[in-house]
């Protein structure tokens, strides 16, 4: 590609992000109030490394610029530093403190994310299987099951819609009868392993917003993990009771 090209093309690229994307450093929007929390990790990481990466560059181009070997200069190399221990403690102690901080905010938003101490509004118990999903509901003593196909777009209608009421706690169960599979909706901006004989389980608290969403298998789990495709479809209380009565009324 002529460098002119490639040039127009990464202009357009970047123009084509709107204020908000930059804001969520190339995340989704979130849908859950635990999605808002790793959206905070996410940018403070971000930020962490660029002033990181700032420190160093200006101390590589300071080095460059002023400890170079002189044009006139007889001498093979300019001074070394060794035995600083000032310097020595710089640079393992500072790290050092960085890495306590990420680690802290980390752990800190880990425990919050798998947090399974609260009552949930809803159950949903999810089975991934090779290559596609069933989700079965469980709310106010009613249940719902959907069971997909694998599809080539998840808004397709052979892939499986897991619809969700807004501004509800959610649980979700997991489990695979075959081989290990990863239950992704990237609006949540958290995944969680599906793996045989593992009760991997976790919760969200869905924002009051509605809308379709994507959801797909994180994890390669054979031929046809690329269509291991679903929905997520938020809609309102009414819609949802509406939704849940119907489908346990067909059962």
């Amino acid at each position: 590609m002529p460098r002119t090209a490639a040039l127009a093309l990464l202009l357009v690229s970047a123009t084509a992000c709107s204020a908000e994307d930059w804001k969520r450093g190339g995340m989704p929007e979130g849908i859950t109030e635990q999605s808002e929390v790793v959206q905070s990790l996410w940018n403070g990481s971000w930020i962490a490394a660029l002033a990181t990466g700032v420190v160093v560059w200006g101390l590589i181009l300071w080095s460059v610029a002023f400890h170079r070997k002189r044009k006139n200069s007889t001498e093979e190399l300019p001074p070394q530093v060794r035995y600083n221990l000032p310097i020595e403690m710089l640079y393992t102690i500072v790290p050092l403190i960085m890495v306590s901080v990420l680690f802290f905010f980390t752990a800190r938003d880990q425990n919050y994310l798998t947090d399974m101490s609260a009552k949930p509004d809803v159950t949903v118990k999810v089975e991934a299987f090779q290559w596609s999903w069933r989700f079965t509901t469980e709310a106010a003593g009613k249940t719902a099951e959907v069971v997909g196909v694998p599809a080539d777009n998840y808004k397709a209608q052979e892939a499986p819609e897991l619809v969700l009421p807004a501004g509800k706690r959610v649980q979700f169960n997991l489990s695979s009868p075959d081989v290990i599979h990863s239950f992704w909706v990237p609006a949540f901006k958290f995944k969680l392993d599906v793996i045989p004989g593992v009760d991997n389980r976790f919760q969200v608290v869905t924002l009051d917003k509605t809308g379709t969403f994507a959801g797909r298998c994180a994890e390669l789990c054979g031929v046809d993990h690329s269509r291991m495709l679903f929905r997520v479809k938020l809609v309102t209380q009414a819609e949802f009771d509406q939704y849940i009565a119907s489908q346990a009324g067909a059962q």
